[in-house]
């Protein structure tokens, strides 16, 4: 099992970048493809971008392509991270990231992965 630890939310404007962190622990941090998925108020958890077990292959949401950057570095540390370019209002959501065992292929689908974290909170104001 592998436990997820978020940070990096916070309240920002319109046009600002945040970089958000999801820390591992528990597992081989190798073993797991990962993916940060968001939730709006009044809104379901929606899928905004993925990478494999090595970060040889990305998926993104339309709504981000282009301002959203996922990676990861096995070699150095066992975080995944999401930069967060060009943010506006529609961007407000807890952000969530989640892992799944195995993870060869990256997956836009949350019901693949069955580790959590706690989320964090991303507000962009206009």
């Amino acid at each position: 099992q592998v436990q997820l630890v978020e940070s990096g939310g916070g309240l920002v404007q319109a046009g600002d970048s945040l970089r958000l962190s999801c820390a591992a622990s528990g597992r081989t941090f190798s073993d797991y493809g990962l993916g940060w998925f968001r939730q709006a108020p009044g809104k379901g958890r929606e899928f905004v971008a993925a990478i494999n077990w090595n970060g040889g292959d990305t998926a993104y949401a339309h709504a981000v392509k282009g301002r959203f950057t996922i990676s990861r570095d096995n070699a150095k540390s066992t975080v995944v991270y999401l930069q967060m370019n060009s943010l506006k209002p529609e961007d407000t959501a807890v952000y969530f990231c989640a892992a799944r065992a195995g993870g060869f292929t990256v997956s836009l689908r949350s019901e693949q992965y069955p580790y959590w974290g706690q989320g964090t909170q991303v507000t962009v104001s206009s």
